[in-house]
């Protein structure tokens, strides 16, 4: 499995960021797939997932309203629309499926600043 994340960056507060994930080595499209989270000190959180057709998402109540989970499954690509950005939405991102499958990504560095 490898699961390839990009887009994060430095925002200001109330800006935007949109997350790609590219993923193989999983039969993608038969995976509900979700965004992960992680800061120092703190266990990995999942804050958004799609179910394997796209047709049903969740999202956790702290980016409910603010994020945008999506899926292309002839493209293997998972992503992740955030606005309105907060402090506390700074973290490291990673996608994976739901439930967790294989390896971590590297994930990618957002940080919102205020």
């Amino acid at each position: 499995v490898q699961l390839v994340e990009s887009g994060g960056g430095l925002v200001q507060a109330g800006g935007s960021l949109r997350l790609s994930c590219a993923a193989s080595g999983i039969t993608f499209r038969l995976k509900a797939m979700g965004w992960y989270r992680q800061t120092p000190g703190k266990q990995r959180e999942l804050v958004a997932t799609i179910s394997s057709g796209g047709g049903s998402t969740n999202y956790a109540d702290s980016v409910k309203g603010r994020f945008t989970i999506s899926r292309d499954n002839a493209k293997n690509t998972l992503c992740l629309q955030m606005n309105s950005l907060k402090p506390e939405d700074t973290a490291v991102y990673y996608c994976n499926a739901v439930p967790m499958y294989g390896n971590w990504g590297q994930g990618t560095q957002v940080t919102v600043s205020s």
